[in-house]
């Protein structure tokens, strides 16, 4: 399958090319030429298969035509062995929770399935020269691409990350690896780490002393991947009997997640409705609003990896709405619905749950969940369809946080503690391309 850029600039590429580019060089994002369909009997027997059968038909709707059958089968097999459960916390609202991976996070699908991908296609073209992993991180990403490349040979990453805006145990899970990962510590936000990374990305000397790839959801082999849980909680809600009416309200940052949901919807997951959940980083909510993308420097909240005020995957929903549906903006509103919430309504929202359920929320899990109840109260009753809220994130990931707003202790899990055991190595760097560029040239022979 060809993939083509967003931007509409720059000549159609393999799906190996666009992998190891990650960017388009006319700095679009690339996509699919085409949407596989995957046959609705296919669908239906999903609730009869586990999480790496389903994702191994998912896969291959969409990789087959460039990847072996049996080589695919078996990135699927070593990279997605965790699950991701749905667990009740309210009579016909469920939680999805993607923190059952190495890092506890949703991107743990993405990340190893591309660190995988990657290393395959580096192999398939016999390749010498080392490749260099370029991720900008608002907290979960760089955690996950960092353990997903650890190690692996003929690659090293460079994890950016705004200073003092994502949380101690998140920053101890890419800092204190060492080896072929390196920590840089941007002194800005998250939309700054982002355009360093584009900007190298465009930079000719800089791509022509050392090969550059991106494992942001902007690679379409980090994103994609996160369609196959999708299709997963499907299917575990099917064998529920509860697959009629879903809807999905996914706590949206850079927007790759719920691009993702987004896929396997046209691919023919049959969901009723999207939401796209903000805290207080809101340009897709007034988007929705008034039809007019208008980016803006992103705000520190306590949902920090959704702290995004220039989501890169806008591009890719306003592209394949065009793609698919023609009439862009009237089709997304009709499919999409957004919330924003403040700080104090994430904090609202966390203790009213865990005092009624005792279920614990992280804040952007929160936010997903509040968007939920408030578009149940809005737009249908709530007895109508069953709702699906993405728990992104382990609790303890933010422990700070969450402890201070219900007044609790959690327990962190035994795999985060071996990271905060560790001893962190970061390069402190200004928000400044010329000394970013700088660094990578005389850091890289």
């Amino acid at each position: 399958m060809k993939y083509y850029s967003t931007n509409k600039k720059a000549p159609e590429v393999s799906l190996s090319e666009a992998v190891i580019k990650g960017l388009a060089p006319d700095r679009g994002l690339y996509m699919p030429r085409k949407i596989p369909t995957i046959p609705v009997k296919m669908i239906e027997n999903m609730k009869n298969q586990s999480f790496q059968e389903i994702a191994c038909v998912v896969a291959n709707a969409f990789f087959s035509e460039d990847i072996p059958k049996d080589e695919l089968e078996k990135i699927v097999q070593d990279t997605l062995n965790f699950p991701t459960p749905i667990i009740e916390v309210e009579k016909n609202i469920y939680s999805l929770e993607l923190f059952h991976g190495p890092t506890l996070a949703f991107k743990d699908v993405g990340g190893r399935f591309m660190a995988r991908l990657l290393s395959y296609f580096i192999k398939s073209k016999n390749q010498s020269d080392e490749v260099n992993v370029l991720v900008a991180t608002s907290g979960d990403t760089g955690s996950a691409v960092a353990n997903g490349f650890l190690d692996v040979p003929g690659i090293h990453v460079y994890v950016l990350y705004p200073k003092g805006k994502v949380s101690p145990i998140q920053e101890s899970q890419f800092t204190t690896l060492g080896h072929n990962i390196t920590a840089i510590e941007v002194d800005g936000v998250f939309d700054d780490c982002q355009e360093l990374v584009k900007q190298a990305f465009m930079d000719n000397e800089l791509n022509a002393h050392m090969k550059l790839t991106s494992a942001n959801s902007i690679n379409i082999a980090r994103f994609l991947p996160q369609s196959f849980y999708y299709f997963n909680a499907y299917a575990q809600l099917a064998k529920l009997g509860k697959e009629k009416d879903i809807i999905i309200s996914v706590p949206s940052g850079n927007f790759g997640n719920i691009t993702a949901g987004l896929f396997a919807w046209w691919m023919g997951l049959p969901v009723k409705h999207f939401i796209a959940a903000n805290n207080s980083n809101d340009i897709f909510y007034n988007y929705l609003k008034t039809g007019i993308y208008i980016p803006k420097a992103s705000v520190s909240t306590i949902a920090n990896a959704m702290d995004v005020g220039d989501p890169s995957n806008f591009a890719r929903i306003i592209d394949l709405f065009k793609h698919c549906a023609g009439n862009t903006y009237k089709n997304i509103c009709n499919m999409v619905s957004g919330f924003r919430y403040s700080n104090q309504q994430i904090a609202d929202t966390m203790q009213k749950l865990y005092k009624t359920s005792g279920y614990i929320l992280d804040p952007h899990g929160a936010c997903g969940y509040q968007a939920l109840k408030d578009f149940q109260a809005k737009r249908f009753n709530k007895n109508d369809g069953v709702g699906l809220f993405l728990e992104t994130a382990h609790p303890a990931k933010f422990k700070y946080t969450v402890d201070n707003i219900l007044n609790s202790d959690i327990i962190i899990p035994e795999k985060l503690k071996l990271f905060m055991g560790g001893k962190k190595k970061v390069i402190s760097m200004p928000n400044d391309f010329a000394d970013f560029k700088l660094y990578l040239m005389s850091n890289h022979n």
